[in-house]
């Protein structure tokens, strides 16, 4: 409508906070007393722990305690609950350590310096038992076993169509092994959590996306009632998924502050956040893609190996929903596909920005520019020529998705349009006929996602107060998406009252009632949503309550403007939102508040990205020149908060296909445990993104708003990738894994 807030590239009003240096991160809060904690971590990646000694740690000073499993005597607990419980984990080692970083100690100070020194000063005698390091060797027959009580290291398995030739009727077969490599979240914040013990109660702060699930695995491991623990996530710095899930530390923090009766601060540094926070990706994808001469898709079959670390939890379940996307934008008439998901002596792996799906677009997109190669057609005719039409939605896919609405063909052609494809294609060609050394690719990638899974529903209310404020609750939480400027909107733009009049509050159990938090691009679908629906009920309620004030009837009660209620027609008539809920105390009713939990069915983003990349045939490095993408995450509150999502999504992709590995040797051994060893590109190694967006809205919510936060990150990885593979492609290059460094092209390249 004219003048609505929503849909407006509103600025960030967390901004001038955080770019200033007033935000307010876990390690910034320091109760008076606070202690320190510190960990001491496995040297080795599979051993049987004979003895830990914290004698000497105990006597350094400044140390206020140095404990073990046997001291704390808490339970091992499961990560998730689709995996069998005997891969609960402890949150201090007892008897085996299963990878490098597992905590087998815990040091106090009254400083962090002197916590360190403790933290060194423990002695543990190893055992070393055999190191599994990857789903291969896991998987093999007469492996060794993680948990031999278990009998083997299978941690889930997930599967369907296996019972149909999937390639039946190919006049045309491409096949391939892709390796999906495992990836470090690195968030800006490692991970950190702050425990303040107040009589039986008990209030946490923790650097995470998921407060109530934190609070509840607290409150859970220590015996308390879920409403005696209050946690509150303050400002975080980044997340990504990898704080979307509980972690031993946390409860072993919140154990020493009860024990010790004062409070308790842990904070990682940046090697041990490397090994202790949950990684992401870790597939080896095997896949046959079947079509007709002119291009027309057939089939597909995948067969998925996949990591899930020492303790399987989330990550064991990510390849399920990597064979619920494998359809892709495309009319795939068969899939046979199976994935298995081992325990190997590595770091747990856990959800990573698109969890699951990234995998999923990668491997059918890389595919789609074999098959391209294999009939001599141009990548882009290729996917054209099966993409899903737009009159076929609401669609059930033969994986089991049901994607809600798309228009991948519009997507398509404007990222086209806006890349210059045929120009482009053109220079490709005058390079290599000219025998240039710095070749051009071109990489596409048509993607679609899932958002909003495995939680559907979401709490949101919206309260006017005496003062004429008023005050959102949500059961999100922000770490760096923007939900007070996003939300603060959808009431403005509701209410027709001023931006600055909304005030956003979640992260606090204490305060908000209930939530699932932050992830799986969730929050504006299912939060906002909610938000929009009790601000919706709120403006009724006070309809009725103006009416009553001024004698008329409801329905001839609108908003004034200026933050009024009045008359229809009468524009001197009317009362503020402050006299509203002045009259509703005076009458002694409940406070004007309502509030909304809705359950909605998950949306399907979608788009496609250009990339374009040069390779240097002398040296084998690749550089991306222009990232082009177009996406469409439905109806847009604020497209400024949508393209950063991009962005950031974009550099995280961009960063998979060039840069980013974590690396372990034949022994467990992590060898990229610091931003020394670990590739995040930096501005200089990107280039300036080119974003567009197509609406096309879902009928699943109410404000017909799909994720967003990750579709950045699944679109880029597969269109760089592409990219380099293609700038290669005339030397014969057909397929090499990410990350495309330069070593590895140079071999390509040079033949050795």
């Amino acid at each position: 409508m004219p003048g609505s807030i929503l849909g407006s590239a509103v600025r960030r009003r967390e901004d001038p906070r955080l770019v200033t240096g007033a935000g307010r991160y876990v390690d910034d809060l320091a109760p008076e007393g606070t202690l320190h904690a510190v960990f001491a971590r496995s040297p080795l990646a599979h051993a049987r722990l004979r003895r830990v000694d914290v004698s000497a740690a105990a006597a350094v000073p400044g140390v206020v305690a140095a404990l073990t499993a046997a001291d704390l005597d808490l339970p091992p607990r499961l990560s998730f609950a689709v995996v069998p419980e005997v891969f609960a984990r402890p949150p201090l080692a007892v008897d085996v350590v299963r990878f490098v970083g597992e905590a087998v100690a815990v040091v106090v100070g009254e400083s962090r310096s002197a916590a360190v020194d403790g933290a060194e000063a423990v002695s543990a005698d190893y055992d070393p038992l055999p190191v599994v390091a990857t789903p291969e060797q896991a998987a093999a027959e007469g492996a060794d076993l993680l948990f031999p009580e278990h009998g083997t290291n299978l941690a889930f398995q997930a599967a369907y169509g296996e019972d149909q030739d999937a390639l039946d009727g190919a006049e045309i077969t491409v096949r391939a092994r892709f390796v999906n490599q495992r990836l470090a979240p690195v968030p800006l914040e490692a991970d950190a959590f702050l425990a303040h013990p107040d009589g039986n109660r008990l209030r946490v702060w923790a650097s995470t996306q998921s407060p109530f699930q934190v609070r509840d695995f607290v409150a859970d491991c220590l015996g308390m009632a879920e409403a005696d623990v209050r946690l509150v996530a303050p400002d975080v710095g980044g997340g990504f998924g990898a704080k979307g899930t509980s972690y031993p530390e946390q409860v072993v923090v919140a154990a020493l502050a009860r024990r010790l009766g004062r409070p308790v601060r842990w904070a990682q540094t940046r090697s041990e956040n490397f090994v202790a926070m949950a990684h992401g990706r870790a597939q080896v994808q095997d896949v046959e893609v079947g079509a007709k001469r002119n291009g027309e898709l057939v089939g597909l079959r995948a067969r998925v190996l996949a990591d899930a670390g020492a303790y399987p939890g989330l990550g064991a379940l990510l390849p399920f929903f990597t064979g619920q996307m494998l359809s892709g934008v495309y009319r795939t008439p068969r899939i046979d596909y199976a994935a298995r998901v081992y325990a190997t002596n590595t770091t747990p792996v856990g959800a990573y920005r698109g969890a699951g799906r990234p995998e999923a677009t990668a491997l059918l997109e890389r595919a789609m520019d074999l098959l391209a190669g294999e009939l001599a057609l141009d990548p882009a005719e290729v996917r054209r020529r099966n993409l899903i039409p737009p009159d076929r939605f609401p669609l059930q896919t033969v994986a089991g998705a049901t994607y809600d609405s798309g228009e991948y063909e519009r997507a398509l052609d404007r990222a086209l349009e806006l890349s210059g494809y045929h120009g482009l294609r053109a220079e490709q060609e005058r390079r290599r006929a000219a025998g240039e050394r710095r070749v051009l690719g071109i990489g596409l990638s048509s993607y679609v996602e899932i958002t909003a899974l495995g939680s559907p529903t979401e709490f949101g209310s919206v309260e006017a107060g005496p003062d004429g404020t008023f005050t959102v609750l949500a059961g999100t939480a922000s770490h760096g998406q923007g939900h007070e400027t996003a939300y603060a909107q959808i009431v403005a733009d509701t209410l027709d009252v001023p931006l600055d009049s909304v005030r956003v509050v979640e992260g606090d159990t204490g305060l908000v009632p209930r939530g699932d938090g932050t992830g799986g691009s969730r929050s504006l679908q299912l939060a906002g949503s909610s938000i929009l629906v009790a601000a919706r009920a709120l403006l009724e309620r006070a309809r009725r309550v103006a009416a009553d004030a001024l004698e008329a009837s409801p329905d001839d009660v609108v908003p004034l403007g200026g933050g009024r209620l009045g008359v229809r027609g009468v524009p001197g008539s009317g009362l503020t939102w402050a006299e509203l809920a002045g009259a509703v105390q005076q009458r002694g009713e409940s406070q004007l508040r309502e509030e909304h939990d809705i359950v909605a069915d998950a949306s399907f983003p979608f788009g496609t990205h250009v990339a374009v990349a040069e390779v240097d045939l002398d040296t084998g490095e690749a550089r991306l020149v222009r990232h082009i993408a177009v996406d469409d995450c439905g109806s847009q509150v604020n497209p400024l908060l949508v393209q950063g999502q991009v962005h950031g999504g974009i550099a995280q992709g961009a960063a998979q296909a060039l840069f980013e590995e974590v690396v372990y040797d034949d022994a467990g051994n992590p060898l990229t445990t610091s931003l020394l060893d670990y590739g995040v590109p930096t501005a200089n190694e990107l280039p300036r993104f080119e974003t567009a967006s197509t609406v096309t809205p879902s009928p699943n919510n109410p404000l017909g708003a799909k994720g967003i936060g990750e579709a950045g990150t699944i679109g880029s990885t597969p269109a760089v990738q592409n990219a380099v593979l293609d700038a290669l492609a005339h030397l014969g290059v057909r397929h090499l894994d990410m990350p495309l460094t330069p070593e590895r092209i140079w071999r390509a390249v040079s033949g050795r």
